[in-house]
């Protein structure tokens, strides 16, 4: 009695899901957002490939005097220490001086109190908010992420973070009502449902950069995110050329493996 009873009660699983599969559609109703959204453009940096990629230190230095001076109003980088800007060419002294501009949270050992001191090149950049909830009421809601790993973070990497720091403008005319940006919001049509609590955070000539590069809001825009890819992966033109060392030593292997297999087995019938 339990098998035929467990067969049909098989047997019905079996129809049931056979019919979910050939009743269900294949294909999802057309996103009308879709239609306006647009695919992040391509930036090519010094960093890109397995060809002798390296960092432009240059670049870096622009990009991250960018993320001070105006990413870092909203942006946390909690997982950057100050000492890890001496791989973009800087000094001990300048990392000491770079790093006491910040005030990091801290405990007066006197009163047990919260406070703040100067920031030492073992601490890491700080967030500019105490909490979620103050990041929340500065920002109409809207949770500003950190950006230690922003590039590996998001669907398009590099390429959306410059397409989306360069896509902010008017709303086409003919962008349905529902999709138009509403109080607080700014139109980009690289975010995926168009509409972006962020405000363009760059404007022509916002930095003054030390080495005399014009400081275009297309230049901001790809020295920051230069400077973003580093963050996220700092190893990365290391590991590529650990990478070539290890290939090399595996061809240079063979070959020798080779060889030997030849001698050893020279005077044998194959």
């Amino acid at each position: 009695m339990v098998r035929p009873l467990g067969f049909l009660v098989g047997l019905g699983f079996i129809t049931a899901l056979v019919l979910a599969i050939l009743t269900t559609p294949l294909s999802n109703e057309a996103n009308v957002a879709h239609e306006f959204h647009k695919h992040p453009r391509h930036l090519k940096l010094a960093s890109d490939g397995i060809v002798l990629p390296h960092w432009d230190k240059a670049q870096l230095q622009r990009g991250m005097q960018v993320y001070k001076e105006v990413c870092s109003a909203c942006h946390s980088l909690h997982l950057v220490a100050f000492r890890d800007i001496a791989d973009l060419g800087y000094t001990e002294g300048q990392i000491k001086t770079f790093a006491k501009g910040f005030q990091v949270p801290s405990i007066n050992p006197d009163t047990g109190e919260p406070a703040t001191r100067d920031g030492l090149p073992s601490d890491y950049f700080p967030s500019p908010y105490a909490n979620e909830t103050a990041a929340r009421a500065a920002n109409n809601n809207a949770l500003p992420p950190d950006l230690s790993l922003i590039t590996k973070a998001r669907e398009g990497g590099k390429d959306y973070v410059y397409s989306l720091l360069t896509g902010f403008q008017n709303p086409p005319k003919n962008l349905p009502a529902e999709l138009k940006p509403g109080t607080g919001l700014h139109y980009n049509p690289y975010f995926a449902n168009l509409n972006l609590a962020m405000a363009p955070p760059l404007a022509p000539n916002q930095v003054t950069y030390a080495d005399g590069t014009k400081a275009t809001v297309d230049q901001m825009s790809k020295d920051v995110t230069a400077f973003l890819v580093w963050t996220a992966e700092p190893k990365l033109i290391k590991r590529i050329q650990v990478g070539y060392a290890v290939f090399f030593f595996l061809l240079i292997f063979t070959v020798l493996t080779y060889l030997s297999y030849r001698n050893i087995w020279a005077d044998k019938k194959h």
